[in-house]
Parts: structure tokens; sequence; C-alpha cells
């Protein structure tokens, strides 16, 4: 065991080259709960003053855990719904912000968050401001549908309100190659979608139906939370394109513009709170020097020197997404 933890550390330092590494071995609790830093505070705020709580969602939704090179990985549905908890239950939390830096996720991974987001604000009152980063589109910006107010940066990319199921079809490649697929299945619809038959226009139709249907659920959200939308701009800006936060506030999916300071202000003028610091939830090995410090990103593709490992993407793994992908043609 100690050869191989010893070939796994020359191995990590030749990877590394002249890069600095450090090895820390340290005492931790055996239950890794999610403890918080204050990563800001205003001027003549007491040590007993009102904390605002930042919890961030980055990367892909999806409810699974993530994998991380000799870490452990981190499901991000469990992951939200600890801090919401962790909120709810520090009396002296009277508001959150939740930061947004993801291009969505599965429907029911992103569905789940929504709902726990809502149930949060009626079982405790706490005022919810949504934070939008780099990225909050598709299933991110459903996603913030569930806050009390949306603040993006002016170059934040949002919207892609929409659903795709994306599939592949290799029966043309087989054929040349001699090769045919035979399915055998209970009924005629079971192998719709399979990447081994062309496929027939009543299977199209079964999931094009199924689209629609997540699509209706995800408009249904926009026009609920977002009231002051022009029926005419919700015609555009639900066809899947995206729209920059300047843009986004012109239309009114989103109420303002700002950064991290001002959704500061904004959760403590709805908490009715004058002074405040903002604390950030994290694990207790996870540094957190500032409001900007990276927690660990729910993406689950890895590409290294040691693996190849696409079996977590999206469009690998079966199934329907609110998301926006700028890789997609």
């Amino acid at each position: 065991m100690f050869a191989r933890f010893a070939a796994l550390v020359l191995l990590v330092t030749a990877v590394a080259g002249c890069a600095r590494l450090r090895f820390v071995i340290d005492a931790v609790p055996a239950v890794d709960e999610l403890t918080e830093t204050e990563v800001l505070r205003d001027d003549g705020a007491g040590w007993s003053a009102a904390k605002i709580a930042l919890i961030d969602i980055r990367g892909l939704i999806v409810d699974a855990e993530s994998r991380r090179f000799l870490r452990p990985g981190e499901n991000p549905v469990a992951r939200f719904v600890e801090s919401l908890r962790k909120a709810e239950a520090d009396r002296r939390v009277k508001a959150i912000i939740v930061r947004i830096n993801s291009p969505g996720g599965a429907v029911t991974a992103t569905d789940v968050l929504y709902r726990e987001l809502k149930d949060f604000k009626q079982r405790t009152s706490k005022p919810v401001v949504i934070l939008m980063g780099d990225v909050a589109a598709s299933g991110g910006y459903y996603l913030a549908c569930g806050g009390d107010e949306i603040i993006a940066h002016p170059t934040t990319i949002t919207g892609s309100i929409g659903v795709i199921i994306q599939t592949f079809n290799f029966s043309q490649g087989m054929g040349k190659i001699g090769i045919r697929a035979d399915a055998i299945t209970s009924g005629p619809n079971k192998a719709a979608g399979s990447p081994f038959e062309p496929m027939p226009p009543e299977h199209r139709a079964l999931l094009q139906g199924l689209v629609d249907e997540f699509y209706d659920n995800f408009l249904a959200v926009v026009v609920e939370n977002r009231p002051d939308l022009a029926q005419d701009d919700l015609a555009w800006i639900s066809d899947g394109r995206v729209v920059t936060g300047r843009k986004a506030a012109e239309v009114g999916l989103i109420d303002r513009l700002g950064g991290l300071r001002d959704a500061f202000e904004a959760a403590k003028a709805r908490a009715g709170v004058a002074k405040a610091k903002l604390v950030k939830y994290h694990r207790l090995l996870e540094h957190v020097g500032s409001a900007y410090s990276q927690v660990p990103s729910t993406a689950t593709t890895e590409i290294n020197l040691f693996q190849l490992n696409l079996a977590d993407h999206p469009f690998v793994s079966p199934g329907f997404y609110y998301l926006w992908d700028a890789s997609i043609p």
C-alpha cells in the first residue's frame, strides 16, 4: 500500500513539474458538515450582527455525485438543500444570496432546486436575492426565478429558455461496416431514441411531446415569477436564445444590474437590517479567502493525464435538460 502511495506522489510531482506542491495530513471531523466564513462586513457591525448567507450554485445541475481527482465528489442538489437548512436553522441569518454560475442541467434536478428554494422562502419568510455570475442560463435561469429579486452583471449570459434532448444515430455508419442492430422490445416504442436504428416519425413525435411538456413547464415558471415581462417580449425571449445581463434587464428577465455588494445591500434592505455581515458556506477543507473564492464545481466531466471521463456529460448520458451549451452547432 505504501509503495502505491509513494508511486502516486512521484507521479503527481512529475506532472506538476516546477509547480509548488503541498501535502497536508491533518485531523478533521469525521462528519464534514458545512461551516461558514465571514467574507464581508459593514462598518460598525459587531460580532452579534445579522448575517446574510451566500450560497453558490456552480457548474452542471445534476442529482448525482461529481467526480474529482484524489477527492470525494459532491451532489450539488444535496449540498444546496443542506445550505438552505443551515440558513434556516440560524436565527441570525436574515436573508440569503444565491449566486448562480451555471448553464443549467437536468430537468428534474433543476426543478428540485427551484422547489426547495420556494419552500425555503415559504417556511422561513427570509428574503432570497439571486446574483448571476458569468452564466445563469436555461436551468440556471429557471432556478433564478425562485428568488425575490434577480441581479446580474451586465456581462452575464442568461436566458436560453428551453429544453433539449440530444440524440445520436450510428445506424448509417454501422451499416457501412456490416453491423445491423436487432433489438427485441416489449412494445413498439420501447426503443424510441435508440442510436442504433433510424428514428421513425412516430418516435420523434413521442420525444417531441415530452420536450414540449417540459418547455411549457419552464414557461409557466417564468410567467409566474416575472409577471412584468411583456407578452411580446416573452415570445422571442423564450425561443432558446441567450442574452446579456444588460438586455435581460431591459426586457424584465431580471430586476437590475449589479454585483456582489449590490446583492448584499438588496438582501439587507429586504430583510430590514441596516448593518450585517456576509458569510459564505463551505466544507472545512475548502479554502475561503474572500467572497469570490470558488467552491468545487458541480461539473463532472474530467479531462486529465490519468483518465478521460465523459460518462456524465449531458450529451453522453441520456436525459432531458434545461441546458445551454455553447458547443451545440
